[in-house]
């Protein structure tokens, strides 16, 4: 969009905006509220509804404001009773078919139809035909559907296209008749629920949340997503110290996601209430033996006797999924005990961060940006917001999307080029587009194809976003990052983006800089404190004294001496940084669990059992204060600068004007030589959802995934839930209430 302003009237009030400008978003932002219902900013306008009308000089009738640009000199009336008929009549038309259950209907309170019918007091209705009326049923285990409450503004339809790229949700029939529904009455997909988000009705309603309390009980605050490394915004709805939904509803929250998230994000919450939380400290005497429930001054001294006894010899493992708060804590105390500390990671990026020679791209810079790069990782299982940027850019951007990957992922669908290189050739790669060495062959690629990359950089005008994904090795990583400077030109800016797996991996990169490997700390040391837990517990075994702190019992605690509960992140405040280098808040939404404790709560509380003062205060504020004048990527932060989400805040990481990687290349150049010759490649495309699905610790606790992840099999009867039909494994269940389900109502769902 053009940053020259230009002057347009608004009832008689001048006002300044940008050329081009959407209308009805100037007016919006002028304090002039238009109702509308299938306009959605980030979305191609439809102009369906037709409840935006203002009047323009002139034109001759009234105009839909979604699809007006302004332009110089235009003159908008957005109030008079001329365009208020037209509302109350397009009202009166979207009530036709719509039941009046608001109080028992799951939006009531958010529901936008029954905000703008209130605004008005009373809407004629001289409709007396009969209305459509269908039965609610599942579209599956997480989305369910009451078709009599829509209103066809195909919200739902554009974001699954636009910001998906699935096609999932469609509108079927036509006329009086139409209606929004799947084929096959099934929706097989990445079950985001951003449909759910977006309806303005209850027509799309949260499987997870549906029927279990009203809007207007829940207390809402704003977090970050605990899952995904893009720093999701999101808005956790709590009522007496138990978490009901989560979703980013602009009415809530505006975070730099806007309404986006995924099906970790809006409906794996149910861990943070769950039976299985670990309640009390727990302690096994014996090796072999149980652990049995403690208190904690009980578990303290006995940690206490045994770190002693150490002599020193206490390693520290920290989790990505810690906030910022916890992991400077750790850091605190391994320094004062003189221990090392590693980062339970299965994808490090620090040698990414270590040779930057661009700066990383805001989520805002890659929905904006001209050429795309993405060479490895999967963002769409992964990092779904930067994937859905990605989609965007492509799709109402135009922008050049090439990916570089050994699978055929299914962002590929979307691409301008896919270069198909051989299993595990990614080291080759990233010599080629150094410094242009001949590997095509290792590659299993022509070179022609390897060059097209470089001149499409090289010859790109605007942004440019190279993103790296963490399978690749540290000296590819270290190679690719010292190497992007050295595409920037005159237009051209190039621009890197990082794509690790947790929501706090780059805070354990920033905070923790002098980490070593996981295998090292255990092996070096005689008692072991544990944060979380390991991707290989295995390695625990035979180990003299362990501790762990954590939400349930795991692999891990398996190997565990002593078991500390630890808070989630809805009992917790803080901070993570995302994949952005965005700096943001986690906020306190209910009081920790039974037990539990905040991470770096229990850290101190260790540190005082053994006469060791970590100098922090008890609150995660003060030691937020200590962090950033110990961590210079976050000097000069404070809580208060990181409040609104609508402005996040970068943290200052390093941008080298050039690098010295010459080990690295020469390490590249020896893993390179021991690949084969064009060696067989992947040629499956992975089933959507096969990493966004799979079961862990946490998102287990949600019913409906362990659906999901035994390939979400549909019901005989989509008027019943699914969990009543299946067990966890996706088995049908005998004797259910499927069998009594007549013709006439699988006709009513045409199943």
């Amino acid at each position: 969009m053009s940053t020259e302003l230009v002057k347009i009237t608004i009832n008689g009030v001048e006002v300044e905006a940008e050329k081009g400008a959407v209308l009805i978003d100037v007016c919006r932002e002028s304090g002039e509220h238009i109702p509308s219902f299938c306009y959605y900013k980030d979305l191609e306008p439809q102009a369906s509804c037709r409840m935006c009308l203002v009047r323009i000089d002139k034109m001759p009738k009234l105009q839909t404001s979604c699809t007006i640009k302004v332009t110089d000199g235009m003159a908008v009336t957005t109030r008079s009773p001329e365009i208020e008929k037209a509302q109350r009549s397009m009202g009166e038309f979207l009530l036709a078919n719509h039941p009046l259950d608001c109080p028992v209907c799951d939006r009531g309170g958010e529901c936008e139809l029954q905000e703008v019918i209130f605004d008005w007091g009373d809407v004629e209705e001289r409709f007396t035909e009969k209305k459509n009326v269908d039965p609610e049923k599942y579209l599956s285990p997480i989305v369910a559907n009451d078709p009599q409450r829509c209103i066809l503004c195909k919200r739902c339809t554009r974001v699954c296209n636009e910001w998906m790229g699935e096609d999932a949700i469609e509108a079927g029939n036509r006329g009086v008749n139409t209606v929004i529904g799947t084929y096959g009455g099934w929706l097989n997909c990445s079950q985001c629920g951003n449909c759910i988000e977006v309806c303005p009705t209850g027509t799309l309603l949260d499987g997870v949340y549906r029927h279990a309390t009203r809007p207007w009980e829940l207390d809402q605050t704003i977090t970050t997503d605990v899952y995904g490394s893009d720093g999701m915004q999101l808005s956790i709805g709590s009522r007496s110290g138990e978490v009901h939904r989560i979703v980013a509803r602009d009415r809530y929250v505006n975070g730099l996601n806007g309404e986006f998230l995924d099906v970790k994000a809006r409906f794996a919450h149910e861990f943070v209430n769950h039976r299985d939380r670990v309640k009390t400290p727990m302690i096994r005497y014996s090796k072999g033996g149980k652990l049995i429930p403690a208190t904690w001054d009980a578990a303290l001294e006995l940690i206490s006797q045994k770190f002693g006894e150490a002599n020193g010899s206490v390693g520290v493992v920290a989790s990505p999924r810690l906030t910022n708060e916890a992991l400077f804590a750790l850091r605190r105390f391994a320094e004062a005990t003189g221990g090392d500390i590693g980062v339970s990671d299965r994808g490090d990026m620090s040698a990414f961060f270590t040779n930057m020679t661009a700066p990383l791209a805001t989520h805002r810079d890659i929905r904006y940006a001209n050429t795309i790069v993405i060479i490895g990782g999967e963002p769409e299982e992964e990092q779904t917001f930067t994937a859905k940027q990605v989609r965007q850019a492509v799709r109402n951007g135009g922008a050049k999307l090439i990916i570089v990957n050994d699978t055929p992922i299914n962002l590929t669908a979307q691409a301008t080029k896919f270069v198909h290189i051989a299993p595990g050739s990614y080291d080759a790669f990233a010599l080629a587009l150094a410094d242009g060495s001949n590997v095509a062959g290792k590659l299993g690629v022509d070179a022609a194809e390897i060059n097209a990359v470089r001149d499409a950089i090289a010859s790109a005008q605007g942004d440019v976003v190279i993103m790296t994904g963490n399978e690749l090795s540290p000296a590819a990583q270290a190679v690719i990052a010292a190497s992007a400077g050295g595409f920037a030109g005159d237009g051209r800016r190039i621009l890197l983006h990082p794509l690790p797996l947790y929501n706090n991996s780059v805070g354990t990169i920033d905070i923790l800089p002098n980490a070593r490997p996981v295998d090292d700390v255990i092996a070096s040391a005689k008692a072991l404190l544990i944060a979380g837990s390991l991707q290989d517990a295995s390695a625990l075994a035979g180990k003299d004294f362990v501790v762990v702190q954590e939400l349930f019992l795991t692999e891990t605690t398996e190997h565990a001496d002593v078991v500390l509960p630890a808070a989630s992140f809805a009992e917790v405040d803080g901070t993570f940084t995302n994949n952005a280098g965005n700096v943001q808040r986690v906020r306190r939404a209910i009081e920790p669990v039974h037990q539990s404790k905040p991470d770096w709560l229990i850290t101190g509380g260790i540190a005082a059992s053994l006469g060791i003062d970590l100098a922090l205060d008890s609150s995660a504020s003060a030691i937020f204060r200590a962090l950033a004048e110990t961590v210079a990527a976050y000097e000069g932060l404070r809580y208060p600068a990181l409040k609104d989400e609508t402005q996040p805040v970068q943290a200052k990481h390093r941008v080298h004007d050039s690098v010295d990687v010459t080990a690295a290349v020469d390490s590249l150049r020896a893993s390179v030589a021991s690949l084969p010759e064009n060696a067989e490649k992947i040629v499956d495309v992975p089933r959507i959802g096969h990493k966004l699905h799979r079961l862990t610790t946490m998102t287990s606790k949600t019913p409906q995934f362990h659906l999901l992840a035994n390939g979400n099999p549909k019901p005989a009867n989509l008027l019943v839930a699914p969990l009543e039909q299946f067990d966890e494994n996706g088995n049908p269940l005998e004797n259910v209430r499927v069998a009594s389900v007549t013709a006439a109502d699988r006709e009513l769902v045409k199943i």
